[in-house]
C-alpha cells in the first residue's frame, strides 16, 4: 500500500515540475534498468540464502528509499536545493527501490511454495495476487485523496508509515531456509538456468512472451497524470482514481478466481483475455469522459488479472523449489520489469506522437501480438492446469 502510494505521489510531483510526459516513462525506465540488471545474480543469491533474510533486506532498503523519496517532494525543499537537485535525488531513489526489487521479487516468490502445499498453490497464487491487487487500488485512492486534501507533507509521511507497518510482517516469517542447490558449476552458467528453465517451457515461454509483450505495448498507467491534467481534467484525487480503477477490477476478478481457478481451456482464455485488454486500451485512447474512463480501466484490470493467476500458477507448479529464486529472477526480467519498460515506451511514444496516439499504438500492438503467439504457440491454446 505504501509502495503505491509512493508510486502515485513522485509520478504527479514529478509531472508537476516538468509537465512533460516523457518524464514519466524515464520513471520507468529508472526502475526497471537495475531490476533487470540485477535480477539473475539476486535470483541465484536468494535460492542459496534464507528467504527471509532476503525480504528483511530489501524491506530495509525500500523503507531507506521511501524515506529520502518522502523528504525530497516536502515543499520546503524545492526552494532550498532547486529542481534539479529534486529530480536527482528522487531518480536515485528509484532506482535503489528497483534494486531492492530485483531481491525482494525472488524472495517472496520462493516462499510461497514453502507454506503452501502443492495442491492448493493455484488458489494460494490467486489470493496472494488478490492482496497485491488491494493494496494496489487502496495505496493510490488514500494517497491521491490525502495529497488533494492534507498536501504531499502528511501524505508522504503516511507511505513510510504503512511501509514501516509492512515490513515489520517480515519480522514475524518463520525461517525460510535455503534450498540445496545441485548444480555447483560456474557462476555464470548457474544463474542462467532459470532463463533456460523457462525456455524448454514453451507453454510457461508462451505465457511469459504474450504478457510481456502486452504490458509493454499495452500499458497507460505511466500516462495517467497527463490523461488526469491534460484531457479528463481532474486532480490529484482524481489520478488516484484513475490509478486504482483497474486493480478494483483485478482485485474482483482474482476473487474468484482464488475460489474457482481457471482450469479448462486455460490457454484460449488467457489468450482471450489478453486481447480484451488491448480493446480496453483502444477504448481509453478515445475516452475524455472521467466516470467512463474509471469504468474501461475496472475492465481492463479483469481481463488482465487472469493473464497473472495463470502465468503465475503455471510458474509455481512447473519450477522445482530449488530453482525457484532463479525462475523468478527471470520472470522478473521478462513481466516485472516490462511495466517499467512499458513504461518508458509510453512516455516516449507520447513525445513523439502524442499522447492519445501513443495509446492507439499500444492497443493495437496488443491486438498483434496476441495473433502471432495464438498462430505460432498451439501448445499454450491447448493449455489446461487441472481435470
Amino acid at each position: 500500500m505504501g509502495w503505491h502510494m509512493q508510486a502515485l505521489i513522485v509520478q504527479w510531483y514529478v509531472y508537476t515540475l516538468t509537465h512533460d510526459p516523457f518524464m514519466m516513462g524515464l520513471i520507468g525506465l529508472a526502475e526497471a534498468l537495475p531490476a533487470i540488471g540485477a535480477a539473475l545474480p539476486m535470483g541465484g543469491l536468494v535460492d542459496r540464502m534464507d528467504k527471509r533474510k532476503a525480504v528483511r533486506i530489501a524491506g530495509a532498503i525500500i523503507v531507506t528509499s521511501a524515506t529520502a523519496t518522502a523528504f525530497l517532494v516536502q515543499e520546503s525543499v524545492l526552494p532550498q536545493i532547486g529542481k534539479g537537485s529534486v529530480l536527482t535525488g528522487l531518480f536515485a531513489m528509484i532506482i535503489l527501490n528497483g534494486l531492492a526489487r530485483a531481491m525482494y521479487s525472488p524472495a517472496m516468490f520462493s516462499m510461497l511454495g514453502m507454506i503452501v502445499p502443492r495442491e492448493l498453490i493455484p488458489k494460494a497464487a490467486a489470493m496472494s495476487s488478490t492482496v497485491w491487487q488491494a493494496a494496489v487500488i487502496v495505496g493510490p485512492l488514500v494517497g491521491g485523496l490525502m495529497y488533494g486534501v492534507f498536501g504531499v507533507g502528511i501524505t508522504s509521511a503516511t507511505y513510510v508509515a504503512c511501509m514501516l507497518v509492512g515490513m515489520g510482517g517480515a519480522w514475524r516469517l518463520s525461517t525460510k531456509p535455503a534450498m540445496v542447490v545441485a548444480d555447483r558449476g560456474r557462476i555464470y552458467d548457474e544463474l542462467m538456468q532459470g532463463v533456460r528453465f523457462i525456455i524448454s517451457k514453451k507453454v510457461l515461454l508462451g505465457a511469459l512472451t504474450l504478457d510481456l509483450f502486452a504490458v509493454l505495448f499495452g500499458g497507460v498507467t505511466a500516462l495517467l497524470p497527463v490523461y488526469a491534467d491534460t484531457i479528463l481534467h481532474v486532480d490529484q484525487t482524481g489520478l488516484g482514481v484513475l490509478r486504482a480503477s483497474m486493480s478494483a477490477g483485478s482485485v474482483a476478478m482474482m476473487a474468484w478466481l482464488s475460489v474457482r481457478p481457471p482450469k479448462h481451456n486455460a490457454g484460449r482464455t488467457l489468450l482471450w483475455s489478453v486481447a480484451a485488454f488491448g480493446v480496453c486500451m483502444l477504448a481509453f485512447s478515445y475516452c475524455e469522459i472521467f466516470w467512463l474512463s474509471v469504468t474501461i480501466l475496472v475492465l481492463a484490470g479483469v481481463f488482465d488479472s487472469v493473464s497473472v493467476v495463470i502465468r503465475s500458477t503455471i510458474l509455481q507448479l512447473e519450477t522445482p523449489d530449488s530453482m525457484k529464486g532463479r525462475v523468478a529472477a527471470a520472470n522478473t526480467m521478462f513481466i516485472t520489469s516490462s511495466n517499467e519498460i512499458g513504461a518508458f515506451e509510453s512516455g516516449t511514444a507520447a513525445r513523439l506522437i502524442g499522447v492519445q496516439p501513443s495509446v492507439v499504438f499500444g492497443g493495437v500492438m496488443t491486438l498483434l501480438v496476441v495473433a502471432v503467439v495464438a498462430y505460432t504457440m498451439p501448445s499454450l491454446r491447448r493449455l489446461k492446469l487441472g481435470a
